[in-house]
């Protein structure tokens, strides 16, 4: 009988072996309750959120070579300011589809009001289009309300942007922390209306031939003392024959005395 039993104990302890190392093999396997750690959030920058895009590294040129990238990513550092953006940026594809010398054909100052055309001082979200109010500001509006643009959403809520010369659609969304910044591809460049919309004849360069009226006026005066000379001269001239003629009688009658 004592056999026996110690012959099931160690039945039952042979059994029960796999289930013990089955157990310690999921105790030690068994994942950290505690959360992993979130990767620290570094600062905003424009110019790595169009490049990581891949498509938009046109705009992220001019956004270099005209600074703004360098004011865009101050800004949206300083917590104190609470300034947000909304950037429309133009993929690859819409410069190409620019008219050939359009970029270069603009002085420094215009091809940063271009820039500044595709930035809005505001964060909106895509819902957010559909209660803003047009015509919206951009980031080149300054002062004065010009380079301003209007947006509205369709039946299907997509968000069409039109500058007076240009129209499209945001195609997609490249960036947004709900907060602060929203980055936006389009398929167009926006070309503003006070840059490349036509010219008024009140607004076009006067023709360096064709005097103003300023000039005009300063000419008159010469041109009247000149014809007031001429007079002059000729009654001088008339003058002068008079006296001759007086001394010529003078001198036969003189002489007929004699």
């Amino acid at each position: 009988m004592k056999r026996t039993a110690a012959s099931h104990s160690m039945a039952s302890s042979s059994s029960l072996l796999p289930l013990l190392l089955l157990a310690a093999t999921l105790v030690v396997a068994k994942p950290s309750s505690s959360p992993a750690a979130a990767p620290s959030a570094g600062p905003l920058n424009i110019i790595d959120i169009l490049v990581n895009a891949t498509r938009h590294r046109t705009f992220a040129r001019l956004l270099r070579e005209t600074q703004v990238d360098l004011q865009v990513d101050k800004e949206l550092g300083d917590d104190d300011t609470g300034n947000t953006f909304t950037v429309l940026a133009p993929s690859d594809a819409a410069f190409l589809g620019l008219r050939s010398g359009v970029l270069n054909a603009l002085s420094q100052q215009d091809q940063e009001e271009l820039v500044l055309y595709h930035l809005l001082p505001h964060y909106y979200s895509l819902p957010m289009f559909v209660t803003a109010s047009n015509p919206v500001r951009t980031q080149a509006s300054g002062n004065h309300g010009a380079y301003t643009l209007n947006v509205t959403t369709d039946n299907d809520m997509r968000v069409n942007v039109s500058t007076g010369v240009v129209r499209t659609a945001i195609a997609g969304s490249l960036f947004d922390d709900g907060e602060k910044l929203a980055v936006y591809t389009l398929e167009k460049v926006l070309l503003p209306y006070d840059l490349f919309g036509p010219r008024s004849p009140a607004s076009s360069k006067p023709d360096s031939k064709v005097p103003s009226a300023q000039s005009a006026a300063d000419v008159a005066p010469a041109a009247g003392e000149n014809i007031a000379a001429a007079a002059g001269l000729r009654a001088g001239r008339r003058n002068l024959m008079a006296a001759f003629g007086a001394l010529a009688i003078a001198i036969h009658c003189f002489a007929s005395i004699n």
